[in-house]
Formats: structure tokens, C-alpha cells, sequence
């Protein structure tokens, strides 16, 4: 029986921006992302003291809206999967009935209000599907524009749900009258936000936090406007990069000065968050220093993705292994989400995988790689052939181009970049120098790449007739000579010969001689 593909689409109106995410998921597959779309209508643009929302902003809306349903149908959403929520403007205006009123008339949709705990949650359940929480406690905070949302999360679950009015879209209206910024008005929005978030800051406290996960627009903007300062590429995946607070003071200094027309000139700043961006900036200098931070990590993923997820386990109950406070292996599902997308060979690329833990564990006395490197390699193992849909001859290239830019979730971008370089070097020309995006690594992660592309070759070599013969591989060593006795179900001459062929980068990384050999008979 043929698995029926449920797609969702899930609509955030927030205070800021319209944002609506469209998925896919499957029992293979898992959740895959269709589209996203945004458009910053600004509901709540002068809202937040009078309490009404402007009647262009609300033709805006709904105008934005009916634009998203239409893109929705386009991608083959049912009307009845598509959900909507509104946050803090709305959740405020006295008029938001009329609003809601209006949306359904005009476009059909049920929109629900949800308070700002939800609105924690939600982020927390987004959150927690992109970025690998810590094994210590968490700090999740989301900023928006009427509201700002902060989760507390340790390996016990959440402890603490929290939105605080502090959104930058409000704290600009009502402390904001000068440009460039006062120093009276930095002052003012600094205690501001130093009272707003004194639970917060106790409870951290008392959980040990160790760092920060950001989402939203404006922390993802900063992070853009910090890659650009540092000579990067502002349009890179941010999902799960990171900033440090030297790295964000640099920036802080260097906007905090200027008026609009001095922000508009800064590359990474999105046109329409050149006001914003000031309050922001503010909240997140507090941030760093109440919560004593020393780096934050940007998750892309948040309410929309949270508001998904919830969606889909509650009304298809296709997701009952994501339980409310179970750990999710976000790392392993997203790769192999990834695997099944590009139509791979999974029971080689498992038996690959199996192969190269063995030789990663055999081999550590002279690799003397840490364990995170060994998670790395197994998946690296699992994707190296996922490129072969596209061309069998260049598969190794096609597979490096496909990890660094499938999404992964869970991953830092220098692990992304070291498991595509491991993928890409696990055939054909070994790490060289020649290659300027080896060149440009770092000396570690040279290393790694040099050691876990080594292991791969030789797995795959092992693994050259398809049929799983190796069950077990032992190391014997006698100076600088390793022999390698394989276990097998037959005769191992053709996973010999492909060794022997790609044996030679192992060893002058290494440095010792690797001679493979059938498991003598006892």
C-alpha cells in the first residue's frame, strides 16, 4: 500500500512579519520543508500604544494572506491543513476580532490566537527539531516584534516557559525618539529589559546555563551583519553557526553610532529591519551580559516548525516518536531524511558506516581522534553515495555539494564542512592542498578530513563487491606495520584487491605500512 504524503502549512502572523512554511512528511522522507515565504506587513506598526490595528496594515495582511492560501493550493495543500496562528499585536488589539473576522470572510482561514506560553512552546518544540540541545541546560530565546519568548531546558525537559513584552517593534515605539540613539534612551531600554527578564536570569542561574539558542529574524540578521564584518559570506545556512560576544560587541559598537541612513549602508542588514535592528541590538548586548553568555547558536527553525510539528503529531499521529520530552536524535533523522530524498542505497551505505566504526575504533591509538569525529565519519559513511543519482562518474563531488547544502539539522557548520569533505574524498584524488576549500581549513579539521577520509577509502574498498563479506576486522601491529585480519563469509579477494588500492592515504596519514590479510583459520 502505497504511504499517503501529508503536507501542512502552518502561518505565523507575527508583529513584524507574515511568515508561512509548507512541509512534507512521509514514513521514509520524515518532515521535509516544501517552501517558506515572508512578507513583513508590520501589523502591528503604531498598535502597541494605541492598542487598534491599522487599517492598512490589516488590508496588508489579509492581502499577504490570500497570496500564501494560493501558494499553499499551488503546492497541494488541502484547506483543511492549512493552520494559522497570531501572536502578540493581534493577541493585544482591541480590534483583533474585526481583523480575524475580515481574514475569514475574505479568505476562508481560521485563525487562533495563542498566547504568549503557547508561543514559548511552540518555539521550543521549532527549536529543539533544528539545533542538538546540550547535555547542560539551554537557554532558547526568540525575539519578535511585540514580544519576546525565553525557554529554559535541561536534560529533564523544560523548565521554564516565559514571554515578556519586550519585542523590538514595541521597544522601539516607546523608547525610540532619536537618531542616532541617546545615550538617556540605551539607559532606559537597558533596565527595561534587565527587569522584564529577572526570573529568567534566576532561574538560569540556579540550571547552570551554559549558552544560548536564538531564533527569529533579528538574531538571524545579526548573525548575517557579523559574518559580513568578519570577511564571510552574509548568505551562508546559519542554522546552527554561532557568534561569540567579542565577535557581537564588534558589531555593537559599530551600529549602536549610526543613523538610518548609516545602518542602510551596512552589508547583512535587511532593509526593513534598519530600525529594528537598534532595540535589538540592545536586547541582545543584556542577554549576553545578564545571562553571563559567552556565544549564542542561531536556530532557523521556531514557531512555524514548532506549530508543524505539533500539528502533525497530534492530528496524524504519524509522529509518536516524538514525545513531549524525549530526546530527539535530530542529527541521525535529518541524515536520514537526507539519504532518502537522493534515492540511496541504504543497507550499503549502513554496512559502509558499520565498516568504518570498526576501523575508527581499531585505529584509535594511532589516529587519536575524539568521539565527536566518530559520529562524524558514520555519517559521512551513510551519505558518501548519495550523489550517484545525479552522475555515477562524479558521485563523490555530487555527494559534497548535496551535504553542504541539504539542510542538515543538528550540525555546526564546520562539521557540515568536514563531512562534506570526508564524502568528497572517499575515491579518486585524496585531501590536497591544490583544492582551495581543503586549503582554507583549519589545521584540526585537516586533520579529520585526512584521518576520516582514510577510513572511508578503506571501508569502501572492503565493501567493493556489494555482497557484505567482511564481518569482522582485527589489528595486529608490530612496529610501524598494521595488518588488518578480516572475518568473511567467502573468499575475500576482490574487498583485498579494491583495499589495496585505496590503502595508500591511510598510510601516509598514519604513517605506518597497512597489509590486509584473511583471518587465519583456528
Amino acid at each position: 500500500m502505497k504511504t499517503e504524503n501529508k503536507r501542512v502549512a502552518a502561518i505565523d502572523l507575527g508583529t513584524n512579519s507574515f511568515h508561512m512554511i509548507i512541509v512534507e512528511e512521509s514514513k521514509e522522507k520524515g518532515i521535509v520543508e516544501i517552501d517558506r515565504v515572508k512578507d513583513m506587513i508590520c501589523i502591528g506598526r503604531g498598535s502597541i500604544s494605541t492598542k487598534m490595528l491599522d487599517e492598512e496594515a490589516m488590508q496588508s495582511g489579509v492581502a499577504a494572506l490570500k497570496n500564501f492560501l494560493v501558494l499553499a493550493g499551488q503546492h497541494g495543500v488541502a484547506p483543511e491543513n492549512v493552520i494559522a496562528f497570531a501572536t502578540s499585536a493581534i493577541r493585544e488589539a482591541k480590534n483583533r476580532y474585526d481583523f480575524l473576522r475580515r481574514i475569514k470572510e475574505e479568505t476562508g482561514l481560521k485563525v487562533k490566537i495563542i498566547s504568549g506560553k503557547e508561543e514559548a512552546e511552540f518555539i521550543y518544540y521549532g527549536v529543539r527539531n533544528a539545533v542538538k540541545l546540550g547535555k547542560t541546560a539551554d537557554l532558547i530565546f526568540d525575539i519578535g516584534g511585540g514580544s519576546v519568548e525565553f525557554v529554559l531546558v535541561n536534560h529533564k525537559g523544560v523548565q521554564l516557559l516565559e514571554s515578556r513584552k519586550i519585542g523590538v517593534a514595541r521597544m522601539r515605539e516607546r523608547f525610540v525618539t532619536t537618531e542616532p540613539i541617546a545615550a538617556n534612551e540605551i539607559k532606559m531600554l537597558e533596565q527595561f529589559f534587565s527587569a522584564e527578564m529577572v526570573s529568567a536570569v534566576e532561574k538560569a542561574s540556579e540550571l547552570k546555563v551554559t549558552r544560548a539558542i536564538a531564533s527569529s529574524g533579528t538574531a538571524q540578521n545579526i548573525a548575517r551583519m557579523i559574518c559580513s564584518m568578519n570577511g564571510r559570506e552574509s548568505d551562508v545556512l546559519l542554522n546552527n553557526s554561532s557568534f561569540s560576544r567579542k565577535e557581537f560587541q564588534a558589531l555593537y559598537k559599530a551600529v549602536i553610532p549610526l543613523d538610518a541612513a548609516g545602518r542602510r549602508k551596512m552589508t547583512g542588514l535587511d532593509e526593513k529591519r534598519v530600525d529594528l535592528i537598534v532595540p535589538g541590538l540592545i536586547l541582545v548586548d543584556m542577554i549576553f551580559r545578564l545571562f553571563k553568555l559567552q556565544e549564542i547558536v542561531i536556530s532557523d527553525s521556531a514557531l512555524r516548525e514548532g506549530m508543524v510539528l505539533h500539528y502533525l503529531k497530534h492530528r496524524f499521529a504519524a509522529a509518536k516518536r516524538r514525545g513531549d520530552e524525549v530526546a530527539l536524535d535530530i542529527r541521525r533523522e535529518s541524515v536520514n531524511e537526507l539519504g532518502f530524498r537522493c534515492h540511496w542505497d541504504r543497507g550499503h551505505a549502513e554496512y559502509i558506516a558499520r565498516l568504518s566504526l570498526q576501523l575508527f575504533d581499531k585505529l584509535a591509538l594511532f589516529h587519536l581522534l575524539e568521539a565527536p569525529y566518530r559520529e562524524l565519519l558514520e555519517y559521512a559513511s551513510l551519505l558518501h553515495n548519495i550523489g550517484a543519482f545525479i552522475s555515477i562518474s562524479s558521485h563523490h563531488k555530487h555527494s559534497q555539494y548535496i551535504v553542504l547544502n541539504g539542510e542538515l539539522r543538528g550540525f555546526s557548520p564546520s562539521e557540515i564542512e568536514i563531512m562534506g569533505h570526508v564524502v568528497r574524498y572517499h575515491r579518486k584524488s585524496p585531501p590536497s592542498e591544490k583544492h582551495t576549500a581543503y586549503s582554507i581549513l583549519k589545521p584540526p579539521h585537516k586533520r579529520a578530513v585526512d584521518v576520516l577520509s582514510g577510513i572511508l577509502r578503506l571501508a569502501n574498498g572492503l565493501e567493493r563487491g556489494h555482497r557484505q563479506n567482511i564481518q569482522q576486522i582485527n589489528v595486529k601491529v608490530k612496529g610501524s606495520a598494521i595488518t588488518l585480519h578480516l572475518t568473511t563469509r567467502f573468499e575475500p579477494d576482490i574487498e583485498i584487491w579494491a583495499a589495496d588500492l585505496l590503502k595508500p592515504w591511510l598510510e601516509t596519514v598514519l604513517q605506518k605500512t597497512i597489509t590486509i590479510e584473511p583471518s587465519p583459520i583456528s
